[in-house]
């Protein structure tokens, strides 16, 4: 039996979305903050020599500064004042979540709730200011050693420099958080969302004037959108898939009635950790080629030269670390952000329970010991997806408009945002049935 929420889901058209007067305000509101972040990601840095930069940045576009390219929506190509994109705040996000697990007085204010959760994002706001003044100073640095890139070098140029990306990442975190409250679905992540999404028209358009030059064959290409397609299917199903633990509640008297018990389910998802393993791997492989290219591989020894190139895209090593990496960092962050022991204690504090396990030690082993397993699975699936990609460009040749971790947070994003309008609409729906249920009401009084 379909249960009320799914009753009025299925009840949806397009007249509900007319009436939704608070969902289209939100939603016009996420539109003009993402079209002011693109606007930002086309104003460059002052200072530069473009023709110089462009011809630097071609060099380096396949390390780890073409990986930050695609996040922040072609500002790194342009270094726009949205270069440093909404990185550093992402990064301080998983630095201060791994901090909760180690440091007590984090852990500790974790679990005080909302006054906790405000403390923790004002640390994660200084964690952003840090990470990226440095990010900033860095790239400051790396423009004035190019040649002829920077026209006057200096400290005038590092400060404004600083100051200018440093500012257009803050702006950016500011500019999520108003998405986030005020428009729809989640700040930070549709912004890096749109960024990957502006680059597809133009990818798609040159894959195709390969194939009307000839470059490359027509059944190729239609090959490898069925693969595309086939791999975006897969990643619905995945990411929406959970393992459902059973939970009970035992009957309880209140006064001199006794109410039956309750049940309900413990969701686990299939990939707990999301996208973080695949950008941490891609990160860290890209890291060593980025270096080399800073350096110059002339002046590297030839055992370093020969290691870099084995890790290049495509090549198997890289496609070997690649699928470890992501591996490895599947079950660590999945570590990270859930904990079995905390589960168990909440549920054992709410009188809930797993039929056939003991409530306490053994039912955070019990969700350890599930957790463990479909992790296993989530493990597989983000290498697949991760993998297939690259497989695909070193094999054929076909520039592909998005890779593994792009897509994932392309689809990823799109089925959280449709899933909140879909919450809208529903909400929408239910107030609209009780002000029904209230004037028929007050017309029987009547």
């Amino acid at each position: 039996m379909a249960s009320a929420a799914e009753q009025l889901a299925s009840n949806l058209n397009f007249s509900t979305f007319a009436k939704a007067e608070d969902l289209k305000k939100r939603l016009w509101f996420t539109l003009a903050a993402l079209l002011v972040y693109r606007l930002g990601t086309h104003i460059p840095l002052p200072g530069l020599n473009p023709d110089a930069y462009a011809q630097a940045f071609r060099g380096q576009a396949g390390g780890i500064l073409g990986l930050f390219n695609m996040f922040s929506g072609g500002a790194v190509e342009r270094m726009a004042i949205f270069a440093l994109g909404i990185m550093p705040y992402i990064s301080a996000s998983i630095i201060v979540q791994l901090m909760t697990s180690v440091v007590p007085s984090l852990e500790n204010l974790k679990k005080e709730g909302e006054a906790g959760r405000k403390i923790i994002n004002q640390y994660t706001r200084y964690g952003t200011v840090i990470l990226g003044a440095l990010q900033a100073y860095g790239i400051a640095a790396g423009l004035e050693s190019g040649q002829g890139i920077v026209a006057d070098p200096g400290v005038l140029f590092k400060l404004s420099t600083v100051v200018t990306l440093l500012g257009g990442t803050m702006f950016l975190m500011w500019l999520g958080e108003q998405i986030t409250a005020r428009g729809i679905g989640n700040g930070i992540s549709l912004i890096i969302f749109s960024g990957i999404a502006a680059g597809l028209p133009t990818a798609l358009a040159n894959t195709l004037e390969l194939g009307r030059t000839g470059a490359l064959p027509t059944g190729l290409i239609l090959v490898v959108l069925v693969v595309a397609i086939a791999v975006i299917a897969l990643i619905v199903f995945v990411e929406r898939a959970q393992r459902r633990l059973l939970i009970q509640y035992p009957k309880r008297q209140v006064g001199n009635r006794m109410f039956q018990g309750d049940t309900s389910h413990l969701p686990l998802k299939l990939n707990t950790s999301g996208v973080i393993p695949a950008i941490f791997a891609s990160s860290l492989l890209l890291l060593p080629a980025t270096a080399a290219g800073f350096a110059g591989t002339t002046e590297l020894p030839g055992w370093a030269t020969a290691i870099i190139a084995s890790l290049g895209h495509g090549q198997p090593l890289f496609m070997l670390f690649y699928a470890l990496l992501i591996a490895f960092f599947a079950f660590f962050y999945t570590a990270i952000v859930f904990n079995p022991k905390d589960t168990a204690d909440n549920l054992k504090k709410h009188g809930g329970f797993i039929p056939g396990i003991r409530p306490g030690e053994r039912t955070a082993e019990y969700i350890d010991y599930v957790l463990t397993r479909i992790t296993v699975i989530g493990a597989i699936y983000l290498v697949v997806v991760c993998i297939l990609p690259e497989f695909l460009v070193a094999r054929t040749g076909v520039p592909l408009a998005l890779g593994g971790t792009s897509l994932l947070i392309v689809v990823s994003v799109t089925l959280d945002t449709v899933a909140q309008i879909q919450g809208h609409l529903i909400a929408q729906q239910y107030e609209g049935l009780i002000r029904k249920s209230k004037l028929r009401g007050g017309k029987r009084g009547r």
